[in-house]
């Protein structure tokens, strides 16, 4: 696995491995010792998430202002542009945030350690979404980050897509930064 740094060095893509001939391929999405030694030495992942989504649909930016998780996100069908923002007021990149292109065909994943907002737009005609968690889902400490809050100025590269994102009522209501609740 080769581990790509970002601009929020807490923030690291993954390129698995990929062998493939003409039957297909084969890789290796997740071994905890490679994990430990090359990325985050402390995390233990404690459940798998799975979700579709057509495409437009934006997704996030969620958090759980307690009980924080960390996710590692990978794309199995089709293309996203994955967010994470740094929600950590003692952080030198606070408010900041990193995108990455993920996709079944990069076969890329994203870690995103705990104390960060994250989210994904689907730029495919669907995609599929899997990730691991470093803590339970617990859906009375979760917080929505407005996604298109100008203080942050996130680049969602709307203009590659033929139609406005697509929002639950959560996320379109979600917090600016300057209101919404932060780690230490």
């Amino acid at each position: 696995m080769d581990v790509i740094a970002t601009a929020i060095p807490d923030l690291r893509i993954l390129e698995p491995k990929v062998y493939g001939d003409e039957r297909g391929f084969f890789l290796e999405s997740f071994n905890a010792r490679v994990f430990a030694e090359k990325v985050n030495s402390e995390a233990t992942f404690v459940q798998d998430n799975h979700s579709r989504s057509v495409q437009g649909v934006l997704r996030g930016l969620h958090y759980q202002i307690q009980n924080p998780q960390g996710k590692l996100v990978r794309v199995t069908t089709g293309e996203v542009l994955d967010v994470a923002v740094d929600l950590r007021r003692s952080s030198p990149t606070f408010g900041q945030w990193v995108g990455c292109w993920l996709s079944a065909e990069n076969k890329r994943q994203f870690w995103i350690p705990p104390g960060f907002a994250h989210g994904f737009l689907v730029f495919s005609p669907v995609a599929e979404f899997l990730y691991k968690t470093t803590d339970f889902y617990a859906p009375q400490h979760e917080r929505t980050l407005l996604w298109n809050d100008p203080e942050l100025a996130i680049d969602w590269q709307l203009s590659r897509l033929p139609l406005a994102p697509i929002l639950s009522a959560k996320d379109q209501d979600g917090a600016p930064l300057s209101r919404a609740e932060l780690f230490p």
